[in-house]
């Protein structure tokens, strides 16, 4: 018989609310005060919340224990599927030493610490969670910042920090996607509405992490990087959200902001240049190879956005899971518990062999083993050395998901998303923290927004304020969220090298987390209370079904699509072996 989920068994909802933080409140304390290993942390936090979910939320032993399970598939794959794949292209073209002649390349347009973390973590950053999302800009940009030299804890620190700008639309704007979809507000209306929030947002995080990186004074010798950088970045978000849908902010903003810096770097820089305490200051370096060379060293990351744009493209994944792709219903589980709602949850795990992110990334990477000039046995070396150096941190994300997936199929995380809820006029403020708390418990903001964006919807109706700026909130509350999400952090240290070191990376982003969605819950109360011109206007969505099937694309164009993208990617091979003679690595 199907157990029935009871959001509120201790018949106060602040009560229950307080039980059912218990095992967060634990993950807090573990990592900032206690420091512990994020792998420890989390099992901490597992056994607690089993033990209330069984004693105080009467799940079955059984279905909470299969719940646990069921999220730590998803952590295995396609999570840290994603981060190994990402980690090993990273880790070729530094043992073939063309990672060497990126950072001389970036050294030569600054050597400035400050303009290195805006151009890679911001920039490509951006890109990258544009075209793929969870984990891959994390994990590429603070490897990237660290071989070139950053400390691993800031590297860590500000590729996190970095990435909170973009995540909203994030992989082709999943998350704005499933928020319109469990809400039931209009999907271009949503857009709009968080595209009315987060650029301001944008427009700050570059001067953001110069500040963390190297205080007031010295941000500010370099304000007119930040300005073109946050500005042309946060603009082009609001144009395009507002005028073109969700599909596509994250991608052109990248790409239009990666021109504007690169270029106007190239014509001012500033007076000096600012390092890190433990290094010399020196003077801008000179490139020392040919542009060809250069091309070459940075093929393998040119595939790598090649690959997880078309990737992002929903006819491509139609196309590669009809060739492959595994189902397993969770047997004891899938449909075994009753939501608040009164529906059955499925619990199906889908091995998206092919159409997964980090399937799109090994791609990448197998194609630059002759771009790197690196032998087969150099390759498999190389990832072995890969999966050995990343086992805690694939252990620590997948006991984060199977503790995340607890919480939801127990009642736990509704039961906190209620107790929110009950705020009446000061909800706007917390939804923004209802949105946060569900990214530190999934690491997602495609998952906060399917956990909660129905709850938001029903309770902006009951206070009298208009939903699409409570689920927009949600949204963009979440993605202050990501830099202290377990999962985020342990994707972050695995990239840094940094893994048992997830405390010091959770007390570096915390504080700044907290004050950002502050900052984004008092934007929401303005918004819903005084500038409410700000919020769109629109009719509830009645073809939601229809819609979505319109939005699907014939699969004989995800083929023709994947056709494209292996051609091109093979020219580029070819054209990168031939421009970037002189540059071959030597075992």
């Amino acid at each position: 018989m199907a157990w029935q989920m009871d959001v509120n068994p201790l018949g106060s909802i602040g009560l229950s609310a307080l039980v059912a933080s218990i095992p967060i409140f634990f993950l807090f304390w573990a990592l900032a005060y206690k420091r512990m290993k994020g792998h420890w942390a989390a099992l901490g936090a597992v056994f607690i919340a089993l033990i209330i979910a069984v004693t105080v939320y009467k799940m079955p032993v059984n279905l909470a224990v299969l719940s646990t399970f069921y999220g730590f598939l998803f952590g295995i794959w396609p999570v840290s599927w994603i981060v190994i794949t990402a980690i090993y292209l990273y880790n070729l073209s530094v043992e073939t030493k063309q990672f060497e002649i990126i950072k001389n390349s970036l050294a030569a347009i600054s050597n400035d610490r400050r303009i290195q973390a805006i151009l890679i973590a911001f920039c490509f950053g951006a890109f990258l969670e544009g075209a793929a999302g969870f984990g891959t800009p994390v994990a590429i940009s603070a490897a990237m910042l660290a071989g070139i030299g950053f400390n691993p804890v800031y590297a860590s620190g500000i590729a996190l920090l970095a990435n909170t700008a973009p995540v909203a639309f994030g992989a082709i704007g999943i998350p704005i996607v499933v928020g319109a979809q469990v809400s039931g507000v209009d999907l271009m209306a949503l857009s709009k509405m968080v595209g009315r929030q987060l650029p301001f947002f944008s427009v700050l995080i570059p001067l953001y992490m110069s500040v963390v990186m190297a205080g007031w004074k010295k941000t500010l010798e370099i304000w007119p990087v930040l300005l073109v950088a946050g500005g042309s970045f946060a603009i082009t978000q609001f144009l395009v959200s507002n005028y073109l849908g969700p599909y596509l902010p994250d991608i052109l903003s990248a790409i239009v902001t990666i021109l504007c810096t690169a270029i106007f770097v190239r014509i001012w820089h500033p007076k000096e240049i600012w390092t890190f305490e433990h290094e010399e200051v020196v003077e801008k370096a000179k490139l020392q190879y040919t542009l060809g060379q250069v091309f070459r060293a940075w093929a393998p990351f040119i595939l790598l956005s090649i690959f997880v744009a078309a990737w992002g493209v929903k006819s491509v994944k139609v196309a590669l899971d009809q060739i492959l792709t595994l189902k397993f219903p969770i047997v004891g589980l899938d449909k075994e518990v009753i939501d608040y709602a009164g529906k059955p949850k499925a619990a199906v795990y889908t091995w998206n062999i092919l159409s997964a992110a980090g399937t799109s990334i090994l791609f990448a990477a197998i194609l630059s083993i002759p771009v790197v000039g690196a032998s087969i046995s150099t390759a498999i070396r190389v990832a072995g050395k890969t999966l050995n150096s990343l086992k805690w941190a694939i252990l620590t994300i997948g006991i984060i998901l199977g503790f995340a997936y607890l919480m939801n199929y127990s009642g736990m995380a509704i039961t906190l998303g209620l107790a929110f809820a009950s705020t009446g006029f000061l909800f706007p403020l917390f939804s923004a923290f209802l949105g946060w708390l569900g990214v530190f418990m999934t690491g997602s903001d495609t998952s906060t927004n399917a956990l909660f964006g129905k709850l938001q919807e029903v309770t902006a109706r009951q206070i009298g304020i208009d939903p699409v700026l409570t689920v927009a909130t949600n949204s963009s509350g979440g993605v202050m969220g990501k830099m202290i999400s377990p999962q985020s952090i342990a994707v972050a240290t695995a990239a840094t090298g940094l893994s048992g070191k997830e405390g010091d990376i959770f007390r570096f982003t915390f504080k700044h987390s907290v004050i950002l969605t502050f900052l984004m819950g008092i934007l929401a109360m303005l918004q819903a209370y005084v500038f409410t011109w700000m919020i769109p206007v629109w009719e509830k969505a009645v073809e939601t079904a229809k819609a979505a099937s319109a939005a699907q694309a014939a699969v004989q164009e995800g083929y023709n699509i994947l056709i494209a993208t292996f051609v091109a990617s093979i020219l580029l091979v070819i054209i990168s072996r031939i421009v970037g003679k002189g540059a071959n690595y030597v075992k």
